[in-house]
């Protein structure tokens, strides 16, 4: 039976069961209410599917690989069937390989270990920290922030063609901005590099919970994404896509797992053959459950239909861009436009508020869970504010006095667990607190606001 249910909009249905959803919170002003959790761009929350998967395999866990017991055996399936769940989930080319992380940032760096010799790359200065610094042993040219998804695909088009075509280069992009949430042009962009004779890989952090992705449609050469941030906490991650440079790169990690043979050689060394799967790239004992948690999100993801999830989003973006246009105090940060297509990640500053200050009040008096600061993507945010790209700053809120300006921002972020109420509340609390100020006295401690006791 399906957890969508017909509703009188027909764009509009049920969310998704997560767990957390009946868990309160206590409030500064007495009392507790259903905590609202609003940064599922950080770490979204469990699917209850996933959750209910995993403990029914728990008591059957095991090594993998090397196993001859039942347990083991039966570990080894479910991981090499998590394998291909996730590789149907992207829509992977036939010889693609999907090699299992910690994370988007442990796989971008994965894919850094692996780049050719005198690889050239080539990044905006819109990515995340996670896509945008692990490239500092090669070659690389920062693109600058592009106002359009035509500009963006023209800057990378003049930088590819200034490159030397006869080395090998990597174009690194977003699917959708963890701090505006807008969706960027990356079959164009992916046109663009190929056309240049460059490869191209994409994070999908953001864009993978909210759209589907298709490897083969978009025709990336790798897709990296992570398990926490598609309802699979369990700290697991994917790098999936062309086997060629992972093959000929020396093992991410030096391990078990990841050697076939090892022999000592005549001279009193040791000889070793790696694997050429992707296990090369997985020294260890895998994190099954991780593994596992990220093809159960996927099934689950498929089964509900993005048709639908992506119906309902938009719904609840609708809600909230609509709620915060009321108050001419809200700034709402874009690169591409009000009418740029995006997932539901929002991020805006409040004339007179320090971010940090507007973050606290909004969970110690409503039970609202937002995130402020610089969102690991410094010089994004410095360009969508207008400030200093040289500041100093942190991925959490610098050090302000509450109710002072702040070169910071707020952002709220949900997707398929959110439910209407959750929206509909923190609309309501930003306009409250904008014409009635906070109710509670806040001080700094350690470069956040937080209520004073």
């Amino acid at each position: 039976m399906s957890v969508f249910t017909a509703a009188a909009d027909q764009s509009v249905c049920v969310h998704l069961p997560v767990l957390g959803r009946d868990v309160t919170v206590p409030l500064v002003t007495g009392g507790e209410v259903t905590y609202a959790a609003l940064d599922y761009a950080a770490s979204a929350p469990a699917l209850q599917r996933v959750w209910d998967d995993v403990a029914a395999y728990a008591p059957y866990y095991g090594s993998v690989h090397r196993g001859a017991g039942y347990l083991s055996q039966l570990s080894t399936d479910l991981f090499e069937n998590a394998r291909r769940t996730v590789a149907e989930f992207l829509d992977c080319r036939a010889a693609d390989q999907v090699v299992f992380t910690r994370s988007t940032t442990d796989s971008l760096n994965l894919l850094a270990a692996a780049l050719p010799a005198d690889c050239q790359v080539f990044v905006f200065e819109t990515e995340h920290h996670a896509s945008l610094l692990p490239w500092q042993d090669a070659r690389v040219t920062y693109l600058n922030a592009p106002r359009t998804p035509r500009q963006a695909v023209e800057t990378l088009e003049r930088a590819l063609a200034d490159r030397d075509p006869h080395g090998p280069a990597l174009v690194c992009v977003t699917g959708a901005s963890n701090v505006t949430g807008e969706l960027w042009p990356v079959r164009e962009l992916a046109a663009a590099a190929h056309a240049h004779g460059a490869r191209i890989v994409l994070d999908a952090a953001q864009l993978a919970p909210h759209h589907p992705v298709s490897v083969q449609d978009l025709d990336v050469d790798w897709v990296a994404f992570s398990g926490h941030k598609l309802y699979a906490p369990f700290g697991s991650g994917v790098l999936a896509g062309r086997a060629d440079w992972l093959v000929a790169a020396e093992p991410y990690l030096a391990g078990g797992g990841a050697s076939r043979k090892v022999t000592r050689r005549e001279d009193g060394g040791v000889a070793v053959e790696w694997h050429e799967s992707a296990a090369r790239h997985e020294a260890g004992s895998p994190n099954v459950i991780g593994a596992y948690s990220i093809a159960s999100a996927c099934k689950a993801l498929t089964e509900a239909g993005f048709d639908t999830l992506v119906a309902r989003e938009q719904h609840l973006i609708a809600k909230v861009r609509a709620g915060l246009a009321e108050v001419p105090e809200v700034r709402v940060l874009s690169l591409f436009g009000d009418d740029a297509p995006r997932v539901g990640v929002i991020s805006f500053v409040v004339d007179g508020w320090n971010s940090s200050h507007f973050a606290a009040a909004l969970s110690a008096e409503y039970g609202i869970g937002v995130r402020d600061g610089l969102f690991c993507a410094h010089p994004l945010v410095r360009t969508l504010l207008g400030s200093d790209p040289q500041a100093q700053g942190e991925c959490g809120a610098p050090e302000a006095t509450p109710g002072e300006k702040s070169l910071s921002a707020i952002r709220v972020s949900f997707g398929a667990g959110t439910p209407d109420e959750h929206v509909e509340r923190f609309v309501t609390a930003v306009k409250e607190l904008v014409t009635e100020g906070a109710k509670w006295t806040y001080r700094t401690e350690e470069g956040r606001c937080v209520p004073a006791v």
